[in-house]
């Protein structure tokens, strides 16, 4: 018996998991449905999005909304800030602290009470940047 609010786990779900948790790409949910074809080959975009969804309510997913592009999803729940490269469109995890002082200052001019903060950082990756 499934106790209610709990969801089983089942193989799309496992597979898009497996996924996202071996890829530092952030990869849109048709990237997402287009690589777990491969393994399973006869599930649908809808069930891909639907389990997306489930994933991100159990927490284990994030969707990054970057300001108007296309969701991205990732597997990595820590708080850490992206790039996005203005180029070739590729996001990537930024390695240094999130700053948390932000929230404090943001909260103390305004009042609002602040849960996080999302920072994107833009410019030209690496192997742009040589083209």
């Amino acid at each position: 018996m499934i106790t209610k609010g709990i969801k089983r786990q089942t193989k799309q779900r496992e597979a898009i998991l497996r996924f996202l948790r071996g890829t530092y790409s952030h990869p849109t949910a048709d990237q997402i449905y287009d690589e777990v074809r491969k393994e399973i080959p006869n599930i649908s975009k809808g069930t891909v999005y639907r389990n997306l969804r489930v994933l991100q309510e159990m927490g284990l997913v994030a969707e990054l909304d970057l300001n108007g592009t296309v969701s991205r999803f990732e597997a990595k729940r820590e708080s850490h800030y992206h790039f996005r490269c203005e180029k070739c469109g590729r996001v990537f995890d930024v390695d240094v602290p999130v700053d948390e002082e932000l929230d404090r200052k943001v909260s103390s001019r305004t009042g609002f009470r602040i849960s996080y903060h999302q920072l994107e950082f833009r410019g030209l990756c690496h192997d742009c940047q040589q083209k």
